[in-house]
């Protein structure tokens, strides 16, 4: 069987010289990481989101129904503060790290 009378896929992918076995991995690659990089970047964002509501949300310090009222000696001033602060602080690693992943997809895949 002479090599002019195979064709196909199989005998194509035999066939392939080694620069464009390179530029293939390199494509698979450079694929891969880009979706990951957009995804872990969409999960900081909704992190972020998730956090700063959370925030929000412990200011609402409303009743739990009409009949019913906060009393003042409910309230842990300590426990209040600390979940603030710690929220803010988990807030602002994320919005770094969301910066920094930003700046380093723009440098390695260009775009957004």
């Amino acid at each position: 069987m002479e090599d002019k009378d195979l064709s196909g896929a199989f005998i194509s992918s035999l066939k392939r010289n080694n620069k464009e076995i390179r530029a293939d991995r390199a494509a698979a690659i450079a694929e891969d990481a880009q979706l990951v990089y957009k995804r872990k970047i969409e999960d900081l964002e909704i992190s972020i989101r998730k956090m700063q509501r959370e925030q929000e949300y412990m200011l609402d310090l409303s009743p739990t129904t009409t009949q019913s009222l906060i009393l003042a000696s409910d309230f842990n001033c300590e426990e209040y503060v600390a979940k603030d602060i710690d929220l803010g602080i988990k807030i602002r690693q994320a919005e770094i790290t969301l910066e920094i992943a930003k700046q380093r997809y723009k440098y390695l895949f260009g775009g957004k």
